[in-house]
C-alpha cells in the first residue's frame, strides 16, 4: 500500500520540477521528507504495538490460567465447606445428645448425690494422704538420689586413680621388659653359661650360679665373673630409676671354717657384698640404689637333699625393680 504512494509522489515530484519554480520544487521536496518521517514513525508505532498486542495476549493467557486454577480452589474449598458442614450438624446432634443426658443426671435422687458426694469427700482424704505419702517418699527418693551422686562421684573417683595406677603398673612392666632386653644384649655371651635372666612380678632377676662367680667356699670374684658383672654395671649407670638389690644364696652343707666365715650366713653376705662392691667400682652407680642382703641356705630354688638341687641353690640374685615413685604418690594421695 505505501509503494504506490511513493512512486506518485516522485511523479509529482518531477513534474513539479518541470512545471514550477525553483522554491516549490524546495517546498515539495520538504513535504516529501516529513512524509517520510511520518512513514517510519508509523512502522515504528506500528512495531509497538504488534509487541504490546503480544505482551497482552501473553497476559491475558497466564491470567487465563490462573482464573483456571482459581476456579478449582474455589470448588476444592467448597467441597471442603460442605464437608464441614455435614461434620458441623453432627457435631451439634451429639451436642445436643450430650446435653440431654447430663440434664437427666442431673434430675437424679438427692440420695445418690449425697451418697457420690460422700465417695467424693472420703476419695479426696484418700488422695490427700497418698499426696503426703508420696512427698514423704520423694524426700527420701532425693535424698537416695544425693547419696547416690556421691558415690557416683567417688566410684569415678576410684576408676581413675585406678586408671592411673594400671597405667603406672603399665609403664613399669613395660620398664622391666626394656630393662630385660638391654641385660639380654649386654650378657648375651654369658646367658645359659651359669647366668639366666628372668622377668616376674614386675621385677628382673638376673641369677648368676657360683660356678660363674666364686670358687667353693670363697667370697672373692673370679675374672669371668668380674666380665659379667662389668656388663651389667654398664647397664644399671644408663637406667637411674631402677633400684638393686643383690641377693647371696648358699646350699645347706654346713660351714666348717674358723676364720672370717664361720657359717652360711656369713658366706652368702660377704658374697653379695663382693659383688655390689664390684657394681659400684666398674659404674657412676648411686649407691643409695643398692642392697645388700645374705640369704643363707633358707630361700632355696630347690629343696632336694641332692647334689644337683645345691648346685642350683648356690647362687646369686641381682633383682631389679622399677621405682615405684609415681606409684606411691598415687597412694599416698588415696
Amino acid at each position: 500500500m505505501m509503494k504506490p504512494i511513493f512512486v506518485s509522489l516522485w511523479a509529482l515530484a518531477l513534474i513539479a520540477v518541470s512545471c514550477v519554480p525553483q522554491r516549490k520544487l524546495e517546498e515539495t521536496e520538504a513535504k516529501l521528507t516529513d512524509c517520510e518521517t511520518s512513514l517510519s514513525a508509523a512502522k515504528k508505532s506500528g512495531q509497538e504495538c504488534e509487541a504490546a498486542l503480544a505482551e497482552a495476549k501473553e497476559k491475558i493467557a497466564k491470567e487465563e490460567k490462573e482464573l483456571l486454577g482459581l476456579q478449582r480452589d474455589t470448588s476444592t474449598i467448597g467441597n471442603n465447606l460442605r464437608l464441614l458442614s455435614s461434620k458441623y450438624d453432627k457435631l451439634n446432634m451429639v451436642n445436643d445428645q450430650l446435653l440431654d443426658k447430663y440434664n437427666r443426671m442431673l434430675i437424679g435422687s438427692e440420695k445418690d448425690n449425697a451418697a457420690l458426694s460422700g465417695k467424693l469427700q472420703m476419695t479426696q482424704e484418700q488422695l490427700l494422704k497418698k499426696e503426703d505419702e508420696l512427698k514423704a517418699l520423694e524426700l527420701r527418693l532425693n535424698k537416695q538420689q544425693q547419696d547416690l551422686d556421691l558415690l557416683s562421684a567417688e566410684v569415678k573417683k576410684r576408676e581413675a586413680r585406678v586408671n592411673e595406677l594400671e597405667d603406672i603398673l603399665k609403664r613399669k612392666d613395660q620398664a622391666s621388659a626394656d630393662l630385660k632386653k638391654k641385660l639380654q644384649d649386654a650378657l648375651f655371651n654369658f646367658e645359659n653359661k651359669g647366668l639366666t635372666i628372668t622377668q616376674k612380678n614386675g621385677k628382673v632377676y638376673v641369677s648368676m650360679d657360683e660356678s660363674l662367680l666364686f670358687a667353693s667356699g670363697k667370697t672373692d670374684v673370679q675374672p669371668k665373673g668380674v666380665e659379667a658383672l662389668k656388663n651389667l654395671a654398664k647397664v644399671l649407670e644408663q637406667n637411674t630409676d631402677i633400684n638393686i638389690l643383690v641377693e647371696g644364696h648358699t646350699d645347706d652343707v654346713p660351714m666348717k671354717g674358723a676364720g672370717e666365715i664361720k657359717d652360711n650366713w656369713d658366706l652368702s653376705v660377704m658374697r653379695a657384698t663382693s659383688v655390689t662392691k664390684i657394681l659400684l667400682q666398674n659404674a657412676k652407680i648411686d649407691p643409695t640404689r643398692i642392697t645388700s642382703a645374705g640369704r643363707g641356705e633358707f630361700f632355696p630354688l630347690d629343696p632336694a637333699k641332692t647334689s644337683e638341687a645345691r648346685k642350683k641353690n648356690r647362687r646369686t640374685e641381682i633383682i631389679l625393680t622399677p621405682k615405684l615413685d609415681e606409684l606411691l604418690k598415687v597412694l599416698e594421695g588415696n
